[in-house]
């Protein structure tokens, strides 16, 4: 392979390592083409690239990528999974093709910065799908909102419970009709009394005056009645000369 072309096979290799979200590496020693046809597509359908690389070629991408610690697994024919998807899921189809075509071996992998040994991809491959673990961590969440709800729920009818108990217990408020009418009923004799007290003032008034013009009537007379006596009088006298 000419030196030009070299470089950039490691440039692509490095740049599709840097941009995987895990690495899956496998020994394809005495698998046919066809058979690893067939595996690529299979794991084509997860979101993984599966592909026969040249080990030379791929120790250098992982240094490049800073990786070096995968170069151990690149032992043999190699090839690689590049998992942009469910690593778990990736895994569980390289497992169940190794059960297929016994001539294929996981060696390991690199997932969360970390390096995979053999024990470690196939532990990865035992565990639940992305699917399966949201479709838990959702049936969990929606029955712990369930007991959120049935616990709010029951703290509402409590409150409410308690709260009734408490208007039974406090005396009730006259209402603003009823304390209307006692304000009027309490109001209505003290102006009954407050009218009358003017009337027999004015009555005590009239008694006194009209007792004061019956006495000042005899009075107003009294001295004509002397005047005609002394006319009289001077008149007998004049007589009597």
């Amino acid at each position: 392979m000419p030196k030009q072309e070299k470089v950039e096979r490691v440039a692509e290799l490095t740049q599709r390592i840097q941009g995987s979200g895990a690495l899956l590496l496998t020994e394809y020693r005495g698998l046919t083409v066809s058979e690893i046809t067939e595996l690529r597509r299979s794991l084509g359908e997860g979101g993984t690239k599966f592909q026969v690389v040249k080990n030379t070629l791929m120790r250098r991408a992982v240094n490049d990528a800073g990786l070096a610690e995968l170069e151990s697994l690149l032992e043999g024919p190699s090839a690689v999974a590049f998992v942009d998807g469910d690593p778990v899921a990736a895994a569980k189809s390289v497992v169940d093709a190794a059960k297929k075509y016994p001539t294929l071996v996981l060696k390991g992998g690199f997932m969360d910065g970390k390096m995979l040994s053999a024990d470690d991809a196939k532990a990865l491959a035992a565990l639940e799908s992305r699917e399966v673990m949201l479709s838990k961590i959702a049936g969990l969440m929606k029955s712990e909102m369930s007991k959120a709800a049935a616990l709010f729920a029951g703290a509402q009818s409590k409150f409410l419970s308690l709260l009734e108990a408490y208007k039974e217990k406090v005396p009730g408020e006259p209402a603003p009709a009823d304390a209307a009418e006692s304000s009027a009923a309490d109001s209505a004799p003290e102006t009954a009394e407050s009218s009358e007290e003017p009337q027999a003032e004015a009555d005590e008034d009239g008694g006194a005056g009209s007792g004061s013009a019956d006495s000042a009537a005899p009075g107003d007379e009294a001295p004509s009645d002397t005047v005609e006596t002394s006319e009289a009088e001077a008149s007998s006298g004049n007589e009597e000369e």
